[in-house]
């Protein structure tokens, strides 16, 4: 795990802009580890440790010390593409005629079908600027409503359980060095040691000095092997299980009744709806038998301190944010909020989930983790973006909503930095919307499955090329260095929005520069929840880099606004928040009453199988970039299905061979694993595959009602022979009879405004 000098695949388009180590960020995980960059003794770039960073000590996981392998010309895109109307097919052009292309179809929609016909699509891995920028562009040169980003499908159910009980939404609310320091910790839905493995040393260490490891997941993981206790619920009831917790808290007489009465409200309703939830029901529902959970209540309660730390497991469900409600309300009632070493939490999963949901590519929001409903925050924004409020559009769809739009109002879409082909739910029907669309842009590193649908792809810079900041799981901004020149052909997303926005009468607004565009952000976050102003690339820059936590405002408040001498004071930056008072307007922390509810498709005689789904160690997300790097590849070269032992054995199925997972949205084809690890009801698939091994032809998209979030976690299937997929002529149908694929590719054959198969390079 850790790195000293590793030589990292040469890079031969990646210039090293100095011999010297640049010190910077991997691109991957919301740890964004500390790593550096150097060049390497065969032309290209070679990864360094970084002791130094306190996150990760210099410890990188493969992912990150394999990371320049993405830099070489040899896997990345180097010059736009652009469909031709004659053959269907991508080909080289020129920068001026990308641009033209795109911006002429952004200003026909609107013309012909009204600014919400334009959509936008951003990602969780965007820098802050890039994130900044984006939302900017949509609400003001295009005047579209419609923009949200994949973080929708990471955390934001935990997002909105912490929204409604502290009144703010900070993934962990106080630093990763806090972890060890507690006496226990229940691990929900994670499994750190595969998704951030520079992470399971805070829970190495947490053991090491005493405290307790509860980890729960459906999987024996490689997490789950380090706790002390291991509960294994039945997918989608996670819910359940934390109501029951809290019914023993209670009924043992283990709440904190002061800590109640000074800094909460509506603990009675919260009380009541848990105490419906009985142990022997609770069994029933989870399949955790009661004296685990009895042994959860006594470790939990005993230790001094204690956290809940959730990831997406429990918030990948129709009823996440409620599921996460449950866990808080747990530390709420036990006092485990608001005091040192203490509290809940969420592991943050995409390299900037955190910041990326902060500053405006999310449907509601405006940059400072403003509400776009608020007049006061509109006026605030409007006045820094040099625009009436009026103009600015509303709320829009949240990003599976709008993704199922695609083709319907939705006539054109602008996507940046994600991969929805293989990330979203119900991914056919979402691969056939966007083949609907009349119009697709797509920029991003590398050709993906979604950018190979595209009009018009745009080959834009990466992490090692450009200079950002970036906001980790703490809430930890950090400074991104630029360490390499990009290749010829190759523009930054900033370029290219401000491109766009020239050619549609907006070019001045649209800065390229990354520290202007920050500046701008700082004012515009200025007094909102997620404050940065208070921030600079020079403070950023200062010492070991280390980072400066939000919210920081600008000068220190309390000390009047001015530090001895005149000079403006310097906010300190917020490691650890709720100390005092919490984020409402009481500064009292809310329970909220919840119940559990069944998933969104229990399993039946037809599909008696649940599926549940994840990452594995060398891989990441959708896979675009990480399966493009050969050593990654190696160690985890394609798709498959963990089977239980006795449920192999019932279906015939041994192990290596392939099977077919059936849902009622479609259908996936993987090599079984037959392992005692996974509950003998339950499946598991890895999700960052394409093609007939793609997880996501499978889930579900029921959407959670307070965060939009969809079912990832739990769907019924069936297992079967693995047998090809009903034809249809060239076309390959799911089982709803969608078409997830024309593989003739030319356009003159699809139907009209129909996105054609996957293209060819011209």
């Amino acid at each position: 795990m850790h790195s000293t000098a590793t030589p990292a695949t040469p890079a031969t388009s990646a210039t090293p802009v100095a011999t010297a180590v640049t010190a910077t960020h991997c691109p991957y995980c919301a740890l964004q580890c500390g790593m550096g960059l150097t060049a390497g003794t065969g032309g290209g770039v070679e990864v360094v440790e970084r002791a130094a960073f306190p996150v990760n000590k210099g410890a990188l996981c493969g992912k990150g010390r394999t990371a320049p392998a993405l830099l070489s010309s040899r896997v990345r895109l180097t010059e736009p593409l652009v469909r031709s109307h004659a053959t269907g097919k991508l080909a080289p052009a020129t920068w001026e005629e990308a641009l033209d292309r795109i911006a002429a179809e952004l200003s026909r929609a609107r013309a012909e079908h009204g600014a919400d016909s334009c959509g936008v699509f951003g990602g969780g891995g965007l820098t802050n600027e890039k994130a900044y920028a984006l939302g900017k562009f949509a609400r003001v040169a295009l005047g579209t409503s419609q923009i949200d980003y994949n973080g929708r499908f990471c955390m934001s159910s935990a997002a909105a359980a912490g929204q409604r009980a502290f009144g703010l939404d900070r993934g962990l609310p106080f630093p990763l060095e806090d972890i060890p320091r507690t006496g226990c910790v229940i691990l929900v839905g994670s499994n750190l040691a595969e998704t951030m493995p520079p992470a399971l040393r805070y829970l190495t260490e947490l053991r090491e000095n005493g405290g307790t490891l509860i980890v729960v997941d459906p999987r024996r993981t490689r997490t789950a092997e380090q706790a002390d206790l291991h509960l294994a619920p039945r997918p989608g009831t996670d819910l359940a299980l934390a109501l029951g917790l809290l019914h023993l808290v209670v009924a043992g007489g283990r709440t904190d009744d002061a800590f109640i009465e000074e800094r909460t409200t509506g603990w009675e309703e919260a009380r009541a709806a848990a105490m419906a939830h009985w142990p022997e029901l609770v069994e029933r529902i989870t399949g955790v038998p009661v004296p685990q959970l009895r042994e959860t209540v006594r470790m939990f309660c005993d230790a001094k301190a204690a956290m809940v730390l959730t990831a997406r497991g429990p918030e990948q469900q129709s009823k996440g944010t409620d599921t996460v409600g449950a866990w808080i309300n747990l530390c709420l009632a036990t006092g485990r909020a608001g005091r040192p070493l203490s509290g809940y939490g969420c592991l943050t999963g995409q390299g900037n989930g955190q910041g990326g949901r902060e500053h405006g590519q999310k449907a509601d929001q405006l940059p400072g983790y403003r509400k776009l409903t608020d007049p006061a925050a509109r006026a605030h924004v409007a006045e820094v973006w040099g625009v009436d409020p009026d103009t600015l559009p509303g709320p829009g769809r949240s990003a599976y909503e709008l993704l199922d739009a695609l083709g319907g109002d939705i006539r054109t879409l602008l996507l940046m930095g994600s991969n929805p082909v293989v990330s979203a739910p119900r991914a056919a029907h979402v691969e056939e919307r966007l083949r609907s669309l009349d119009f697709l842009a797509v920029a991003d590193v590398v050709l993906s499955e979604t950018a190979e649908l595209a009009d018009v792809v745009l080959p834009v810079t990466q992490w090692a090329e450009e200079t950002g900041t970036v906001t980790n799981l703490e809430g930890r901004v950090l400074l991104r260095r630029r360490a390499v020149s990009a290749p010829d052909g190759v523009r930054s997303d900033l370029e290219v929005l401000h491109g766009l926005a020239a050619r549609l009468g907006h070019g001045k607004k649209f800065p390229t520069d990354p520290r202007e565009v920050f500046e701008e952000l700082r004012r515009a976050s200025a007094g909102g929840a997620a404050d940065y102003s208070g921030i600079s690339y020079e403070r950023l820059t200062e010492g070991e880099g280390e980072g400066v936590f939000w919210p920081c405002p600008r000068g220190d408040v309390e000390a009047g606004g001015e530090a001895a001498g005149g000079e403006e004071a310097v906010h300190p930056g917020t490691p650890r928040l709720f100390l005092d008072r919490f984020a409402t307007e009481d500064g009292r922390a809310r329970f909220v009453p919840v119940v559990h509810r069944p998933a969104a498709e229990e399993p039946d005689a037809e599909y008696p199988v649940l599926l549940t789904t994840g990452r594995v160690l060398a891989q990441y997300q959708s896979g675009a970039q990480t399966r493009r790097v050969d050593e990654l590849n190696s160690a985890a070269p394609g798709p498959f299905v963990e089977v239980h032992p006795r449920l192999a054995a019932r279906l015939g199925i041994a192990e290596g061979e392939a099977v077919a997972v059936v849902s009622r949205r479609g259908r996936a084809v993987a090599p079984a694993r037959v392992t005692s690890s996974i509950r003998p009801d339950t499946v598991f698939m890895p999700f960052h595959w394409a093609g007939e091994g793609r997880a996501n032809s499978l889930t579900h998209p029921a959407l959670d009602p307070v965060s939009r979030m969809p079912e990832f976690k739990v769907c019924a299937v069936r297992l079967e022979p693995a047998e090809p997929m009903t034809t249809n002529g060239d076309r390959v149908l799911d089982t709803d009879g969608d078409s997830v694929l024309d593989t003739d590719g030319d356009r003159d054959r699809a139907r009209a405004g129909a996105r054609p198969g996957p293209p060819e390079q011209g």
